[in-house]
């Protein structure tokens, strides 16, 4: 393949962009915020269902209270009842009256009972509405710190893409200058090895920073100067300059 020298200048400028641009994908892929953003996440999920379930356990607390007060309530007027009638005096036969009194104790010390197990409910229910507060302002501080990072991405995102596309507009007026035949195979040997034109400086490839025998360095001096040359250890574009050693 022929190419003008200067055309093949411009196939090092153009390398040098493709490297500013490969290293700014690297850094769109390995931002250190994506990281945290991951690991918030996750945090923020695993917060967010223990507050379900610690809401369910208050709520399923709050149930049990209820139904055990009106437990309470239903054993209260029912002794209240029994002792309204033991109080009036209708009740007159010695032994109507042992069962009333045995009965109105009975609902006494079931009342008793109950009321403990209200308590104990009570109990319950403050520490799973004090855990419920606590794993909400939790999730709640994982949710602001999840969306700082978000933020920090997003204008790191932001600063790398308005970078990238400067690179690129200066990358499509190099291309203009390159011929055709020489670009196609420029962008194929890019795809093979990542990096599809080197400098030959001071006999050595920069490519593969491999030094050139005495055989191939006096190969590439007798080659014309429109030649497009390969280096013959990593296969890409060789391109000659003052600084070649020729």
């Amino acid at each position: 393949m022929k190419a003008a020298p200067e055309a093949q200048k411009r196939l090092l400028d153009l390398a040098e962009l493709d490297s500013v641009i490969d290293r700014l994908a690297h850094r769109r892929r390995t931002l250190p915020e994506l990281a945290e953003i991951d690991e918030r996440s996750k945090s923020f999920a695993r917060l967010a269902t223990q507050v379900i379930e610690a809401e369910t356990e208050a709520g399923d607390l709050a149930r049990e209270q209820t139904k055990a007060e009106n437990d309470v309530d239903a054993v209260r007027t029912r002794a209240d009842r029994d002792q309204k009638r033991l109080d009036s005096g209708a009740v007159t036969s010695p032994r109507d009256l042992a069962s009333l009194q045995s009965e109105i104790a009975s609902l006494h010390r079931r009342q008793g009972d109950l009321e403990e197990v209200v308590l104990e409910i009570m109990e319950r229910r403050e520490a799973a509405d004090t855990k419920v507060t606590d794993l909400a302002a939790k999730r709640d501080e994982e949710r602001a710190t999840l969306s700082a990072a978000e933020d920090r991405r997003d204008a790191a995102l932001n600063e790398i893409e308005k970078e990238a596309a400067e690179v690129q507009g200066r990358r499509a007026g190099v291309v203009g200058d390159i011929p055709a035949d020489l670009l196609k195979l420029y962008e194929k040997l890019r795809e093979q090895y990542g990096v599809g034109a080197a400098m030959l400086h001071g006999g050595r490839c920069q490519g593969c920073k491999v030094a050139l025998s005495i055989a191939e360095m006096n190969r590439i001096k007798a080659a014309p100067h429109d030649e497009v040359l390969r280096c013959e250890e990593c296969r890409r574009i060789l391109v000659r300059t003052a600084e070649s050693g020729l």
